[in-house]
């Protein structure tokens, strides 16, 4: 009864399935829920950073290419029951009890997210001191990436509402204009594409964010 009882209890906590999907470098998708990992924010897909020889490379692919292998072929649970204003659920997630939002920043992966939280800078900073990642030199941050291409892209989008939200044989997808496919969609209205002025007004008329990882 002890046992039957204490399942129940952990369920209520936590999701929990065999397999995840990653959408990008710190969400996940899990038991039809949309994770994002608390307390972490990586490179955008189509983000590079800078080698310290002055080189760039591809961050952002890599980042998620690092969740992937995390999660391949391993148990993965996620507990958080905050949603943020896109739906997603805010949450520490685990595969084969490996903390993954942990070890995301430890390999220089990901930034701290400090703006929402103060989890994980002690592994920022262990990450920073050994150039880790994207710490092997000074590289623009995620949030100052998105907010630079978002204010570009705005100036040329209708009613400055940048959001491209495209429609094939994958469904209803949206490009945000860090989307390193945002370039090359085309919106046709007659097909019943449109733009949309922010995430959340996308996801509520029905469109997803692009899955970067598998």
């Amino acid at each position: 009864m002890f046992r039957y009882l204490l399942g129940i209890s952990f369920a209520m906590m936590a999701s929990f399935a065999v397999a995840a999907t990653v959408v990008d470098g710190d969400t996940i998708r899990l038991d039809n829920s949309t994770y994002r990992l608390e307390g972490i924010d990586a490179p955008e897909y189509g983000q590079k950073c800078k080698t310290k020889n002055g080189g760039s490379w591809k961050c952002g692919k890599i980042a998620t290419e690092a969740l992937v292998a995390l999660i391949e072929g391993r148990f993965v649970r996620c507990e958080g029951n905050v949603a943020d204003d896109f739906g997603r659920l805010i949450a520490i997630c685990y595969a084969d009890g490996v903390d993954l939002n942990q070890q995301m920043i430890k390999s220089g992966m990901a930034w701290a997210f400090r703006k929402f939280s103060q989890t994980y800078v002690a592994e920022e900073a262990d990450a920073r001191a050994a150039g880790r990642g994207i710490w092997q030199a000074d590289s623009q941050t995620p949030w100052d990436y998105r907010a630079k291409r978002w204010e570009v892209a705005a100036q040329k989008a209708p009613d400055g509402c940048p959001i491209k939200g495209n429609i094939s044989r994958n469904g209803r997808i949206y490009h945000a204009p860090w989307s390193p496919w945002y370039s090359r969609t085309k919106i046709s209205v007659n097909k019943g594409e449109r733009w949309f002025c922010d995430e959340a007004e996308a996801l509520e008329a029905g469109w997803r964010a692009p899955y970067w990882g598998r």
